[in-house]
């Protein structure tokens, strides 16, 4: 059975849900989300840089399950960052997914004013547009400046997390600070070999399970939010099976070797990743962001 995390505002969200960042098809991406959500994901996470929030509502309003069942994330990407920018972005995207309110609403890179955005981002929770507000991939220098210099700490830090990039330290502060981590990419895409990773492939083979089933597991065993992604329904439904099976202490102690402790997706602090990232806004082709 799924299960929840609360947050700091104590708001319930769902431990696992579906991703649909790449899926730039809008049919495809409408009958993505349907069938994620007929599987049973009620979380689903998109974003405006992503150029499918027009086809998450529609999927949303065609799926049939009830909206408060639903948590729905969306996120702010650079040229959206500033104080009215943000307020702007916010409207652009509600009215995009045809929604009320947000659920989840984050800021999507640590670049441009997005301490203007923040502000703008509690005045919307304030106003009840939100019922939670983040980050996505604040490395702990940028989270604990945020943290000392805003009037409502984030609920939730989205971040690339996956047995090649385990974040132990950056984990420990966020727990200190009482700030949910979550997920993005929990598999790095399959790069550098992570599905035939021989100790992932061994302890998948004592459960029965696949590896990728046993990352997502490892994830929400240490209370870490996964947004997984695919438009096969059968593999929405396989990552959706991990509620039924515990990895053990040593399975745990045996990921941890694993760990690169290097990104494989996004360095945030790599002049040519920043370059790239900013470059995305003159040519919006979606690779990793």
């Amino acid at each position: 059975m799924m299960q929840s995390v609360k947050l700091n505002n104590g708001v319930d969200m769902p431990l696992e849900g579906f991703g649909v960042f790449q899926i730039t098809d809008p049919q495809e991406c409408e009958q993505a989300v349907i069938n994620a959500i007929e599987t049973g994901y009620r979380l689903i996470d998109t974003a405006s840089s992503y150029q499918n929030e027009e086809a998450v509502g529609s999927a949303i309003r065609k799926a049939g399950v009830p909206r408060e069942e639903l948590f729905i994330t969306t996120k702010a990407y650079i040229q959206e960052m500033g104080y009215e920018k943000t307020l702007t972005a916010f409207e652009t995207s509600l009215c995009k997914l045809g929604l009320d309110y947000l659920d989840l609403y984050l800021v999507h890179m640590p670049f441009g004013d997005y301490y203007g955005s923040w502000r703008a981002m509690e005045k919307l929770y304030k106003d009840g547009k939100i019922r939670a507000i983040g980050v996505c991939n604040f490395l702990p220098d940028r989270l604990l400046d945020l943290c000392y210099n805003v009037e409502i700490t984030p609920q939730i830090n989205q971040i690339e997390h996956h047995p090649h990039y385990q974040r132990t330290e950056e984990l420990s502060l966020m727990r200190e600070l009482n700030i949910q981590p979550q997920a993005w990419a929990p598999f790095a895409e399959g790069l550098k070999g992570m599905f035939t990773e021989p100790v992932l492939l061994q302890i998948a083979a004592k459960y029965g399970k696949t590896p990728a089933q046993v990352i997502l597991r490892w994830n929400v065993q240490q209370n870490i939010i996964v947004i997984p992604k695919s438009v096969h329904r059968e593999r929405m439904a396989e990552n959706l099976a991990i509620w039924d099976f515990e990895l053990s202490a040593e399975d745990m102690s045996l990921i941890a070797t694993l760990d690169k402790n290097c990104p494989s997706m996004l360095d945030t602090r790599k002049i040519s990743e920043i370059k790239r990232v900013y470059d995305y806004l003159k040519n919006p082709v979606l690779t990793s962001l």
